[in-house]
């Protein structure tokens, strides 16, 4: 039987960062959303108090025990979200101080997503009345933007010989593809793809490139303009649903979904599984009157890593059954998304029984 490969998201949000932190405080890091953050009804699982206390992913040493975790749980490969517009680049510390500077730095692999929207310049959020992505944070890319990047990445990260690889080719998603195609148009959007392809051709690299929660009208597209395979970032929960919602009963409706995918589009799914979702820590508290939009978004209750590892074992069996990759794969969202909620690394109230339910599924495998 193939190998499971097992990858993490990794939002790379949790160090100093001179061009982001201008919006801010002296002083101020994310971490302070978390810290700050109090229950807002009964039952509500805040502030999340991480178990390795509120450190600097820049720092070899602390990413150095992130990677022996990872190893030692299972979690084969991360996804850095990778900030860039128009050769601005932000929150780059975490992989290269972090990740590529630690000593442990081989066992456990990494690729890249493009995360072509700025992170926000205001949070906790206020203003329940301003537009849902401000459009200072939109990246206005062209095919000309498009191969800069892939020009960048290739130099600095596809070369590695730990970059993460599905049949030989350098994985890359991209986090808002429905942004991506409406910003070039799809025929531009298609030449801008095969112009990548032959560049990195020109360096002995091939590339993997997969849509990230591509919308319907897209789908059918996907494959003709270069795509090669279909994932998620977050799939929970149900964005348009009441506040709270369950997460085994959502994590069953979605898990329904994934099959519907390859059909939709002609290409591999990569199912993406998620521990819980609560961005509380992003909004401020509006009491029972809460805005219908992120970050004041659905908040899952009843998540536990039991149920988690449950719904592991489903996308475990999903990939074995209709992967078309060497090697069956699945995606976590994320490794540490603390704010949102989502995330693998030990806290207070749960210990390492987050990573324990991704190592529960790969003694499975």
């Amino acid at each position: 039987m193939s190998q499971l490969k097992i990858g993490a998201y990794y939002y790379p949000g949790w160090h100093p960062c001179k061009i982001r932190d201008a919006s801010f405080p002296r002083g101020w890091s994310e971490w302070d959303l978390l810290k700050l953050c109090q229950p807002r009804f009964e039952g509500h699982e805040q502030p999340k108090i991480p178990l390795w206390g509120y450190e600097n992913e820049a720092d070899p040493e602390v990413f150095d025990k992130k990677l022996q975790a990872a190893h030692a749980y299972g979690v084969d490969f991360f996804v850095f979200a990778s900030y860039w517009s128009r050769g601005k680049r932000l929150l780059e510390g975490a992989l290269n101080q972090g990740f590529m500077q630690a000593r442990s730095r081989g066992k456990t692999e990494f690729a890249l997503m493009w995360a072509n929207r700025m992170p926000r310049k205001v949070m906790p959020v206020k203003d329940a009345a301003a537009r849902l992505i401000d459009p200072s944070r939109l990246v206005y890319t062209d095919p000309d933007d498009f191969i800069a990047y892939i020009s960048h990445v290739a130099d600095n990260y596809f070369t590695q010989p730990d970059y993460y690889r599905i049949n030989d080719a350098c994985y890359l998603s991209i986090f808002d593809t429905a942004f991506f195609i409406r910003q070039l148009g799809n025929d531009a959007a298609e030449a801008a793809v095969k112009q990548a392809r032959e560049l990195l051709s020109r360096r002995s690299l091939k590339l993997h490139l997969a849509a990230i929660d591509p919308i319907p009208e897209h789908q059918p597209l996907l494959r003709q303009i270069g795509f090669d395979s279909v994932t998620h970032y977050v799939f929970l929960p149900d964005w348009t649903g009441p506040f709270h919602q369950d997460f085994s009963a959502c994590a069953r409706e979605k898990a329904a979904r994934w099959q519907d995918y390859q059909p939709a589009t002609g290409l591999p799914y990569i199912p993406s599984v998620t521990p819980g979702w609560d961005a509380s820590p992003r909004a401020v508290d509006y009491g029972n009157e809460k805005p219908g939009k992120y970050p004041w978004s659905p908040v899952l209750t009843g998540s536990s890593p039991q149920k988690f590892a449950e719904l592991l074992n489903e996308a475990r069996n999903f990939a074995f059954n209709h992967s078309t990759f060497t090697e069956p794969t699945i995606m976590i969202s994320s490794w540490n998304e603390w704010t949102e909620g989502h995330y693998l690394e030990p806290d207070n109230r749960h210990g390492f029984a987050w990573l324990e339910a991704v190592k529960s599924v790969c003694r499975n495998g």
